[in-house]
């Protein structure tokens, strides 16, 4: 809620700049520009295209922000990278209004244009700048002495967590952590941090303490003795919409783990769960709608011959669903062309082999070449599934892979996708031990990836495909 807020905010004085801004440089073209031209002056006549654009140019202004991800990080922006993301945005923004909206105003000559364009970006920049900076600033003061303050919970009881809390404590400029209480890593008869917070708990029910004390923040200052431990909390921490931060060790440092924005406050790293930048997330989701529909429109001739394929092939319907576990564990029907005889796990849910009588002959050609999975687009098109992402799993296996391998529920913090890396680097799994071996393909494209991946893979499944190297 208080992001939320804050939110409100830079989201209202971006609106207001940009809607005064383009309301100035309209009656600037009217008043000093055009009479340039004609050679006398002409009336300021406020039209409704006017009044339009005074909604939707500011309207276009939000989203190139929203896409920048300055909205993502409302709380102790840096004013260096505000003045940077400012600068960049406002020179991209106006650059595309100058060539739609501009550059077929006939002018006198050629250095109205750069006039125009000059007052355009002065403008934009100053009345968006401004507030921002002015916002930032208030903001950051109100942290830095202690009136804006974030709920943070920390995991740890012992030595580091104890000296962390008194450093945050002893700092003349605030860092902005309430530290509301503590969970333990392992069980003992009494903890250190019991001194100086609430002794919440065991860090198995975090999500708990994360949802009934309302956490903003988390920070990890465990002993070196519970190391071996960090990837279990860690996997605890999946899907939480919290920042979560740890405590550096000296190799950490060495090898270039730390990134610092502000140069105030302790060193910690920042477990950041969004690799992709904020536009990169709208370009994936706007491929996915624009090749989704292209895909269906372009190969319908294709639906047809396989829809006729799999009926005569055998009895039973044409398309196959079931329920698979999609993104934040969220499930949804997935849809294929039926490649098994019907009735095939009447006895359980059963991976399939490369041999497996349940297979249809048409369907063994489309496990081969992938065409099975093409009704996946109409998922890609509802929002439950991306072109490119892990596989969907049933709830069945999920719980027998997250016995032998906690992280598998990181994999449930993106989109599942109609192909993936571990699809195109592993194939088909036939049991649980393979799909835990083709989940190491799956967490190094999470932990990687952007649009220049998805392409990468993409390419490779159309190879798969045309190859018919699908089993």
């Amino acid at each position: 809620m208080q992001k939320a807020k804050h939110n409100a905010l830079y989201i209202t004085f971006d609106y207001i700049a940009a809607a005064a801004t383009w309301g100035l440089f309209y009656c600037y073209r009217k008043i000093d520009i055009e009479p340039l031209r004609l050679g006398y002056d002409i009336p300021l006549e406020l039209d409704w295209k006017f009044y339009v654009s005074l909604v939707a140019i500011p309207l276009f202004w939000l989203l190139l922000h929203l896409m920048s991800g300055y909205y993502r990080t409302p709380f102790r922006k840096s004013r260096v990278t505000e003045l940077g993301t400012t600068i960049a945005v406002t020179m991209l923004g106006v650059v595309v209004l100058f060539f739609v909206f501009v550059l077929d105003d006939w002018v006198g000559n050629y250095v109205q244009y750069y006039k125009m364009f000059g007052m355009l970006l002065f403008m934009q920049f100053t009345f968006t700048y401004i507030p921002r900076v002015v916002i930032t600033t208030i903001t950051n003061n109100r942290v830095h002495n202690r009136q804006l303050k974030f709920n943070t919970l920390m995991v740890g009881s012992n030595d580091k967590a104890v000296e962390l809390y008194k450093e945050l404590d002893a700092q003349t400029i605030s860092s902005g952590l309430n530290f509301v209480g503590f969970v333990y890593v392992d069980k003992q008869d009494s903890y250190q941090m019991e001194k100086l917070v609430p002794n919440l708990g065991s860090v198995d029910n975090i999500r708990e303490v994360v949802d009934k004390n309302k956490i903003e923040e988390i920070v990890i200052a465990i002993e070196s003795n519970e190391h071996n431990k960090i990837t279990h909390i860690i996997n605890k921490l999946y899907g939480l919409h919290v920042s979560v931060k740890v405590i550096p060790d000296m190799y950490d440092m060495l090898i270039g783990k730390v990134r610092i924005s502000s140069i105030i406050g302790m060193p910690l790293i920042e477990i950041n769960q969004n690799i992709m930048p904020v536009w990169q997330l709208f370009a994936k989701r706007f491929f996915d709608i624009v090749l989704s529909i292209l895909a269906m429109i372009l190969l319908s001739p294709l639906y047809l011959v396989l829809a006729i394929a799999v009926k005569i092939s055998s009895r039973g319907p044409v398309i196959y669903s079931h329920e698979r576990i999609g993104r934040f564990h969220k499930p949804f029907k997935i849809y294929k062309f039926r490649s098994m005889y019907i009735d095939s796990e009447q006895n359980g849910p059963a991976l399939s082999s490369k041999d497996d009588p349940r297979i249809t002959k048409i369907g063994k050609i489309m496990r081969k070449t992938r065409m099975d999975e093409i009704p996946q687009f109409y998922n890609v098109l509802r929002g439950d599934m991306s072109l490119v992402g892990p596989r969907p799993e049933r709830e069945y296996y999920i719980q027998q892979i997250v016995q032998k391998a906690p992280h598998y529920l990181h994999l449930l913090s993106v989109r599942p996708g109609i192909t993936s890396w571990g699809q195109v680097k592993y194939g088909y799994a036939e049991n649980v031990d393979q799909m835990v071996e083709r989940l190491k393909y799956d967490i190094l494209y999470i932990e990687n990836r952007s649009l220049l991946m998805d392409l990468k893979i993409l390419i490779y499944t159309v190879k798969i495909v045309l190859l018919g190297k699908g089993l």
